[in-house]
């Protein structure tokens, strides 16, 4: 008789409180980063999108579909525009920060189609037989490092874009986006 042993595996040790905030927090970090990023420094774009249907108010990250290079870039040059009227920018604040937010947007493109694609395999995972909850961990662990990517993306965009512009034109993106999004922040 071979020596079988019944004494269950202890569970995983799930993560703490305060891992489990940061991760959360995080996440909502770079949610807010992409937001401050597509209202504040003009690429409106990402939140409104264009066409019939837009980004059905998911915004960049959440939309439908692929987002053809050459329209991104036609309606970041318009939404450039906009902020360069808002922000009063000189001819040399523009020719430095259409490259940072074009060039932040066409990173962040790749990160948009994995995010969508994550949703697809979470729905085919959940709909089988039995779950496989390391492929799901596995996932979960994707997202979150590919929202880390993002968050860290987005953030070198911001600063690059802080770097070109006045103490005065960053206060005024400020006061832009409080009155834009009132109490939501």
């Amino acid at each position: 008789m071979t020596d079988v042993n019944l004494t269950p595996e202890p569970p995983a040790p799930s993560p703490s409180p305060s891992r489990r905030r940061f991760f959360r927090w995080t996440a909502i970090a770079a949610t807010a980063a992409v937001a401050a990023l597509a209202t504040g420094i003009g690429v409106r774009a990402f939140a409104h999108g264009w066409g019939p249907g837009g980004w059905h108010r998911g915004g960049f990250m959440h939309g439908h579909g692929p987002i053809d290079p050459a329209r991104l870039d036609q309606h970041l040059d318009r939404m450039l525009k906009h902020l360069y009227v808002e922000i009063d920018a000189t001819e040399a604040q523009k020719q430095a920060l259409a490259p940072i937010v074009k060039a932040a947007a066409r990173d962040l493109l790749p990160m948009r189609d994995k995010f969508r694609d994550a949703h697809g395999q979470i729905a085919t995972l959940l709909t089988q037989p039995t779950i496989d909850r390391a492929a799901l961990e596995s996932l979960r662990a994707s997202q979150l490092k590919l929202a880390e990517d993002a968050s860290r993306r987005v953030t070198r965009a911001v600063a690059d874009v802080a770097d070109v512009l006045t103490p005065e034109q960053r206060k005024g993106i400020a006061e832009h986006i409080a009155r834009r999004h009132g109490s939501r922040g």
